[in-house]
């Protein structure tokens, strides 16, 4: 059995396209600039919003001030609309309780900034989660392992063995890779399973459920 489990959030835990995409087509529009279909954003999302304003934006037009400008009205757009369609995946809260009531400690790694993952966490889970850790400074962001390590630090974990890494992306896989621990893909979020498996992850997951059997052996 896991000591302890680390998620990732978007596309993990919480279905959120739908509302990051409405966020970053107002930021678009406001630059003057096309908005994208939902179906883009299962591609755009993951790396960080700087990463998700360069990939929105046209082409050639990821120019610094650009970026900022962008940044500025997607946030004042997604802090009054976080979570207007966002939902957690169906069974996750009943996984999260039955981990929890087994012993195991939950943190969250996600590249979203640190307040808008905080916000979301707390909002549908409460205080479900030790640790929860978003994109911020001095932390850099996914795939670097470094996030892995200050969750096992913050829950005074040592031991990589006791250690598994969820997610349901590329990054994710490259991040449980990097860090050295158990990691597993889940196909419900927003990209494919022959992506996860490319990445050789320990185990891949097509239901919450299934999480259990995987993780509390």
């Amino acid at each position: 059995m896991k000591k302890l489990v680390i998620f990732d959030l978007d596309g993990t835990l919480i279905d959120t396209l739908k509302d990051l995409a409405e966020a970053t087509n107002f930021a678009l529009e406001g630059c003057g600039f096309p908005k994208r279909d939902l179906a883009e954003y299962n591609f755009l999302v993951g790396r960080g919003i700087t990463n998700l304003f360069r990939g929105a934006v046209p082409p050639g037009k990821d120019d610094p001030g650009t970026i900022a400008r962008m940044r500025s009205l997607f946030l004042s757009y997604y802090e009054n609309h976080i979570h207007d369609f966002s939902r957690p995946y169906e069974g996750i809260p009943e996984v999260l309780r039955a981990l929890s009531d087994s012993g195991v400690s939950l943190a969250v790694a996600s590249n979203k900034y640190q307040a808008g993952a905080e916000r979301l966490v707390r909002h549908f889970f409460g205080d479900r989660f030790r640790t929860i850790l978003g994109q911020r400074d001095g932390l850099p962001i996914k795939p670097d392992p470094e996030i892995v390590f200050l969750a096992m630090q913050e829950a005074g974990i040592t031991d990589k063995k006791g250690v598994a890494y969820v997610g349901d992306s590329d990054v994710d896989m490259m991040t449980g890779g990097n860090a050295g621990v158990m990691t597993v893909g889940v196909t419900w979020g927003f990209r494919s399973r022959e992506e996860l498996s490319a990445f050789s992850p320990d185990a891949i997951a097509d239901t919450p459920s299934s999480l259990l059997s995987i993780l509390l052996p």
